[in-house]
C-alpha cells in the first residue's frame, strides 16, 4: 500500500496534538525534579522505564549536549540543571514549547531548534560532546541518515546515547491485542505509511496519533557501526504497563556509542 502523507509533516502535527492531549512524553518536569538535578540527584530515560546508567554520561558540567528529537520539557531541562550546556532539536514546535516553559520557569539556558533529526546541517562539524537521542527515530523513514549526522556533529571522543524500538513490536495484529492475543500480521520492512491499507491506517490518523516506521536492528545497530561509531554499552527495556508484548519480552533497546578519537 502507498500513502501521500509526508512523514515529517504528519508527525510534526501529530506530536503537536499529543502535547495538547497531555501525552506522558510531553509533560514538563516538576520544579522539585530540577532542584534535585541541581544538587546532582537526577536520572533520565532513553526508553520507557530503565534510567540510563550515570556512568554512560561521564562528567556533564559544561559539556555541549544535543538533545536529538527529545523535546517535551523533560530530559533536556534535567541535563541543563545538572550542568550541561543543552541544545534541543525537535520536529514539533509544541514539544519545544514544553522545554521553553521549563527553561523560563527555572532560569535555564537551553537553545531550542526546530528541525529534522535526519538533517543537522544547522550545526557545524564537531559541535557537541554528547548526543542524547531517546526512542524517537521510529518517526522518520531513514535512520542511517540520523546516525551519519550524529557522527558528524560529535567531537572525537564524543558519546551518542540512543534508545530505539525492536521492530518486532510493530508486526502484530493490533485488533487482536486487546483480546490478549499476539499474532504476527505484518512483515519487515514495515511502515504505518506504506504497509497498511487506508482503513487500517485510519485507526491512528482518525485519532491524530503519530505514525511509525519499524527500522531493522541492522539499520539501528549496524547503522551506528557503519557511521563510524564504536558501541560501548547496551541494554534492553520493556514497554509501558499494559502492553501485552511486555509480558513476554523487552521490546526497546538503548546503546552507548563513541566517536573514535582517531580513525
Amino acid at each position: 500500500m502507498t500513502t501521500d502523507l509526508d512523514v515529517r509533516a504528519y508527525n510534526r502535527e501529530a506530536w503537536n496534538r499529543q502535547v495538547a492531549k497531555g501525552d506522558r512524553w510531553t509533560v514538563p518536569v516538576r520544579p522539585d525534579v530540577i532542584a534535585a538535578a541541581r544538587r546532582g540527584e537526577w536520572s533520565v530515560v532513553l526508553t520507557p522505564r530503565k534510567p540510563v546508567p550515570r556512568e554512560w554520561f561521564g562528567e556533564l558540567k559544561d559539556k555541549e549536549v544535543l538533545g536529538l528529537a527529545s523535546a517535551g520539557g523533560q530530559q533536556g531541562p534535567i541535563l541543563a540543571a545538572a550542568g550541561a550546556r543543552v541544545t534541543i532539536l525537535d520536529n514539533s514546535p509544541a514539544q519545544l514549547g514544553q522545554d521553553r516553559k521549563v527553561a523560563e520557569r527555572e532560569g535555564l539556558a537551553i537553545r531550542l531548534v526546530e528541525g529534522d533529526m535526519r538533517d543537522l546541517s544547522v550545526f557545524p562539524d564537531e559541535s557537541f560532546d554528547l548526543i542524547f537521542h531517546p526512542s524517537s527515530n521510529c518517526f522518520v523513514d531513514d535512520v542511517r541518515r540520523v546516525w551519519r549526522e550524529a557522527y558528524r556533529v560529535l567531537r572525537p571522543g564524543g558519546v551518542l546515547l540512543s534508545g530505539f524500538c525492536n521492530p518486532i513490536m510493530f508486526l502484530f495484529d493490533p485488533e487482536l491485542e486487546p483480546q490478549g492475543r499476539l499474532q504476527l500480521k505484518y512483515r519487515m520492512p514495515y511502515s504505518d505509511f506504506t504497509s497498511l491499507t487506508d482503513e487500517e491506517r485510519r485507526r491512528y490518523t482518525d485519532k491524530g496519533e503519530p505514525l511509525c516506521i519499524a527500522h531493522s536492528l541492522e539499520d539501528q545497530i549496524g547503522g551506528q557501526l557503519a557511521a563510524g561509531f564504536l558501541l560501548t554499552g547496551f541494554y534492553e527495556d520493556k514497554h509501558v504497563e499494559g502492553d501485552r508484548l511486555a509480558e513476554y519480552m523487552a521490546s526497546l533497546c538503548a546503546t552507548r556509542a563513541v566517536k573514535p578519537t582517531a580513525r
